[in-house]
Parts: structure tokens; C-alpha cells; sequence
């Protein structure tokens, strides 16, 4: 590819929209060709740019620099993002003491109390499915799961989610709006999701559940440096919490089941080979990485890999290609589930921000992939499918798939 070089900002730089969304599995290469230009690259496609840092040792190196590249924003495309997130918007200590208060019900020992619930919801679901023949992978399945899941963990209707899913789709819009009406969906969506957790608060500082394996329960109690949370900062956590885990669980399923259907090969080892699931997604979460930047704020005037930034700039943190960076993983655009240090890669993020629901999420994977194979171990991608990737976050919009 050819670009052109910014003499101010000391590298090239491209135009590259990663909002819009595009033809399924064309992002992360797009992403791959921008690394290999340079180890800074300038976008200027949004109104304000960004810098991408995209090899595997730069984004390691740069996650680190909390203390130049903060978090008060971490959405690269608009360094004036007004959506508020906790504890992903937080530096520390701030984020490290609220991590403290949430961290007990992401564990690995709670994520394990957990497993029974999971597994009660995916045969379900997948039951009703198995007769069908042919379903939505996305629409009826990969959202559906995660969803229900985390409702029942919070102690709501699982009927709810038919309620809260547009409210999740219109603020992922506002991550990636370029429109003002997609910012004022977002903004609709995040005050419905204040009244309804809020609902939720009033019931539970009424008649308390124990905060031990209650969530909410537990952030009424959390103190945070000796001063209760804020009913506004315990609202933001609930949406934080439901929005990052019901997306990027959906947006793995979809890819994950891509492959199993146009790979028998892969399906048929899987299905002999049910111990093998955790390490299947590890690769395939490699392979495919959803989140495709996590974003860090310039707090002072100064120079990242050689480039001249402002206070306020934001640095794209390029974790997508990084985890198909060749000067960290060989051959790296290959499948490979038996590769060494399969659990280096970025998917989860690295540092003080990694995922928090990391445990959650590679549990509820290996229970819906578990189960499904079981019902239902060979199906098809339906002839004709035309697939999209969103931008922004990726995920396949929809997954056509149908089974005799």
C-alpha cells in the first residue's frame, strides 16, 4: 500500500476510516499493512487523528505509561468521548482500588459458581435451536447467551434482555458515531440504562442480598479510600459491566463458529477433543481479536515512538495487529492452537486494564462450545452468505448456518 509522510508528525499517515463497517475478515489485514509502514502511523480520519501503534513490543512498552498516556478517555476516534466508563476510564489508583471492589466476582473461584448457571442457559437455548436447522448464529444465539447469563448473575428478569439489547447497541454506536444522531442514541441508551439499574439500587438498598455473591449488594457496601461509591458511579459500573461483556462475548462466538463451519477439519478434532477447547480459544482469540484498539490520552505535551503529540491527542494502541505481529508470532496469520506461548497474546488487553471479565468470558466459550457440539457437532455456513465485520469493535453482523 502507499501513504503519504506528515514532516510535523515525524511518520506516515493514513486514511483508513475503522468506524465504516466492511467485506468480513478484511480489517485485521488492512490493520497488518498500516504496521509494517512504520512503528507510528498518523489517522486522519476523524476529525481529530490519532496515532497507531500497532507491533506487539510498542503496545506492551506503551500500556505500561500510565502515567503520560492516561485512560480519562479511551476511545481513540473522539478524545471528547461523553460516555462514562468505570472502571475503564479511571487511571491509578483511582482504577486499581475500584478493580479491588469488582475483581471478587470475576475470579477465577467465582467464575467456577458460576459454571452451572452457564451451562444450565446454553443447554437451553441451544435445545430450542437444535430443531430449527438453521439459525442466525449472531441474532440467536451469540448474544442471546451472554446476555441471559449476565441478568441472571445480577439477579434480573433473563426475559429483560429483549429490553436492554438496542440500549447496547446504540451506545457501541456512540464508541464509533460519525453522526450526531448516533451520539444521541447513545446518550438515550445511557439514560435508560441509569433508570433501570437504578431500579435495581433502590431494590437492593431496601432489601440488601449478600455482598459476598451479590454484585450490586456489594458496590452499595464498597468503599473506596473510606467514602462509599456514588449511586452515579455505581449506575456506570453496571452499564460498563453489561455492555463490554455482552458485546465482545457475541462478537467471539461469531467468529469462533465462522471457523468450526468452514473448517470441518478443525470441527471434527474439537468434537473428539472437548479438553482442548480452552486452548482452541486462545488462538482463535488471538486470530481474531474484537478489540481492535484500546485507546490512551496524551497527558502532556511529549513524543511517542518519535512523533510529536498534545496534551489531549489520543494514541491507538493497535491490539488486533499487534497479536498478528510476525516479530512476536510465527507465522502469525495462521491458525496454529498448538503454538508456544499461546496465551501471549493481547486480546484481553495487558497491564493494570486488562479485561476483568477475562475468566468470564473464556468460561462461558468453553461451556457454549461444549454444549452446542454436543447437539449439535456438524452444521454448514448457509450458501450464499454475504457477511459484514462492524467497524469499530469487530464483530460478524450476522452468521447464517443450517444443519440436517
Amino acid at each position: 500500500m502507499t501513504s503519504e509522510f506528515d514532516a510535523e508528525r515525524r511518520c506516515p499517515v493514513v486514511h483508513t476510516d475503522y468506524r465504516r463497517d466492511r467485506p468480513a475478515f478484511t480489517t485485521i489485514p488492512q490493520l497488518g499493512e498500516e504496521r509494517e509502514l512504520a512503528p507510528a502511523v498518523w489517522n486522519d480520519s476523524t476529525e481529530h487523528g490519532f496515532l497507531m501503534v500497532q507491533r506487539y513490543d510498542d503496545v506492551m512498552e506503551l500500556l505500561k505509561q500510565t502515567d503520560v498516556l492516561v485512560s480519562d478517555n479511551v476511545n481513540a476516534f473522539d478524545p471528547h468521548m461523553q460516555i462514562p466508563l468505570i472502571p475503564n476510564s479511571l487511571n491509578p489508583p483511582e482504577h486499581t482500588k475500584v478493580r479491588r471492589v469488582l475483581n471478587p466476582f470475576f475470579s477465577p473461584a467465582a467464575v467456577k459458581r458460576l459454571e452451572p448457571l452457564a451451562r444450565e442457559r446454553a443447554e437451553s437455548l441451544i435445545g430450542a435451536l437444535a430443531e430449527k436447522k438453521s439459525v442466525d448464529l449472531v441474532s440467536e444465539f451469540a448474544i442471546l447467551y451472554p446476555t441471559e447469563l449476565f441478568l441472571a448473575l445480577l439477579g434480573l428478569p433473563t426475559e429483560d434482555g429483549e429490553m436492554v439489547l438496542p440500549w447496547v447497541e446504540a451506545i457501541f454506536g456512540g464508541f464509533f458515531a460519525s453522526t450526531p444522531e448516533e451520539l444521541q442514541a447513545a446518550g438515550d441508551a445511557v439514560a435508560s440504562f441509569n433508570e433501570y439499574f437504578g431500579k435495581l439500587v433502590d431494590e437492593r438498598s431496601a432489601d440488601p442480598g449478600d455482598p459476598e455473591i451479590d454484585l450490586v449488594s456489594r458496590l452499595l457496601v464498597a468503599e473506596i479510600d473510606g467514602v462509599p461509591m456514588s449511586r452515579e458511579d455505581i449506575l456506570v459500573t453496571c452499564m460498563t459491566l453489561m455492555t463490554a461483556g455482552l458485546d465482545t462475548t457475541r462478537s467471539a462466538l461469531g467468529y469462533i463458529f465462522h471457523q468450526l463451519a468452514t473448517e470441518p477439519d478443525v470441527r471434527h478434532r474439537m468434537v473428539n477433543e472437548p479438553e482442548s477447547w480452552p486452548r482452541f480459544i486462545e488462538e482463535a482469540i488471538r486470530v481474531n481479536s474484537l478489540i481492535i484498539q484500546d485507546g490512551r490520552q496524551v497527558k502532556e505535551d511529549m513524543e511517542v515512538l518519535g512523533c510529536p503529540m498534545k496534551a489531549g491527542e489520543m494514541v491507538w494502541l493497535g491490539l488486533a495487529a499487534a497479536n498478528r505481529d510476525p516479530r512476536k508470532f510465527e507465522d502469525p496469520d495462521t491458525f496454529d492452537m498448538d503454538r508456544e506461548g499461546l496465551n501471549h497474546h493481547l486480546g484481553f488487553g495487558a497491564g493494570v486494564h486488562r479485561c476483568i471479565g477475562m475468566h468470564l468470558a473464556r468460561a462461558e466459550l468453553v461451556i457454549a462450545l461444549e454444549t452446542w457440539h454436543k447437539v449439535i457437532p456438524d452444521y454448514r455456513l448457509s450458501p450464499g452468505a454475504e457477511l459484514t465485520e462492524r467497524g469499530g469493535q469487530l464483530r460478524l453482523q450476522t452468521l447464517p448456518l443450517e444443519w440436517d
